[in-house]
């Protein structure tokens, strides 16, 4: 069934795809779409204030036999708050514009995105904790 969605998205962005055909005004999007969910989410702070950053130095070391799940209780996402409805529609829409252009990428260099996702799903599982970013 997953599949199938993901199939169906791929081929609706090939369906919409008129304008836009070259690779570069493609790959210009791309970029564009990720800086403006990089901007809702700026503006989720400055704008509207229902998230708050604080991001500062880690100060103290962290212990040297901390497993990972204790790594991820330690290490902090430096946000507070959590988004109004109005930002997380707004950072949504751009997330969602951002994939339609991978997609367009995607169908233009023949690639599937269902077979993306395998795969790199397949390499996470593969390498846990030797892939962690």
């Amino acid at each position: 069934m997953k599949d199938l969605l993901c199939d169906q998205f791929q081929n609706t962005v090939s369906e919409m795809m008129l304008c836009h055909r070259s690779i570069l005004e493609v790959l210009a999007k791309v970029q564009e779409s990720g800086a403006r969910v990089q901007r809702s989410v700026v503006q989720s702070v400055t704008a509207c204030g229902c998230q708050k950053i604080n991001a500062n130095k880690n100060k103290s070391p962290l212990p040297e036999d901390a497993t990972l799940i204790d790594l991820k209780n330690l290490l902090d996402s430096h946000i507070s708050g959590e988004l109004c409805s109005n930002c997380r529609d707004n950072i949504e829409s751009e997330i969602g514009r951002a994939l339609f252009y991978m997609t367009a990428l995607c169908n233009l260099l023949d690639l599937n995105l269902y077979d993306i996702f395998i795969k790199e799903h397949k390499q996470l599982e593969i390498l846990r904790e030797y892939n962690l970013t």
